[in-house]
């Protein structure tokens, strides 16, 4: 798979795709990202991205032209997406969606905002990592590329899971505990210690419950276990 990011700011991706899963996932050749500097395809000798919006108010539009050229530099852009506030919530769903495919294209905003344009002519979908405000697209595209990676065959290597991870049923992740087994008057449940995966399959069913229903109320709305009443140790 590959996931190409359009930035301003591209010294802020040193480091966070070379390390852990992803770092390996592209060693082993299983994803590969691209850094397209958007400042590179800057207008004039200024190499200038922005201007002041029509109509007045404050802050800086990102120009259409220069994304437009550092689009159709891509080779293969794929699906592209344009990280925003005003984004449909990005969702597991969305990352499962988006792993399946060849190839995705993020377009961190900054400024005020992107003119309309680029979403009319090149954007697939907008997409939001929450109701707030960052100072740019790039922390959000961080985040989806790596949501989107780790769920790529092969990305987490054959030792590991992601059927237990939050979210990954519509419900929240059960706790985990390991060595001591008492640490500071707190002890492991000793269903864990009991042997019988069949009780703690029901243990670890009945906490991510739980956790869900005292955290994530809303998600159990969607969940087909949430009928059941997540009581137990």
């Amino acid at each position: 798979m590959k996931i190409h990011l359009v930035t301003l700011f591209p010294g802020m991706f040193q480091g966070v795709f070379t390390e852990s899963i992803l770092g390996r996932a592209q060693d082993a050749g299983i994803l590969e990202i691209r850094i397209v500097d958007l400042r590179e395809y800057g207008l004039g000798s200024h190499r200038v991205v922005d201007d002041a919006p029509y109509g007045g108010g404050g802050g800086m539009i990102l120009k259409p032209e220069p994304i437009a050229m550092a689009l159709e530099g891509i080779e293969d852009p794929g699906h592209v997406i344009l990280t925003s506030p005003r984004g449909r919530p990005f969702r597991q769903a969305d990352a499962r969606r988006l792993s399946g495919l060849e190839a995705i294209t993020l377009i961190c905003g900054h400024y005020e905002g992107v003119d309309e344009r680029v979403s009319e002519l090149f954007v697939n979908e907008e997409l939001s990592i929450g109701d707030y405000v960052l100072t740019g697209g790039e922390l959000p595209a961080m985040v989806i590329a790596d949501a989107v990676a780790r769920l790529i065959p092969g990305a987490l290597g054959h030792d590991t899971t992601q059927s237990g991870d939050s979210h990954y049923d519509g419900l929240l992740e059960y706790p985990h505990y390991t060595r001591p087994r008492e640490f500071r008057g707190r002890e492991v449940p000793p269903v864990l210690l009991s042997g019988n995966h069949e009780q703690i399959r029901d243990w670890r069913a009945r906490q991510a419950l739980r956790k869900t229903r005292e955290a994530r109320p809303d998600l159990l709305e969607k969940s087909p276990g949430g009928d059941n009443d997540g009581k137990g140790d």
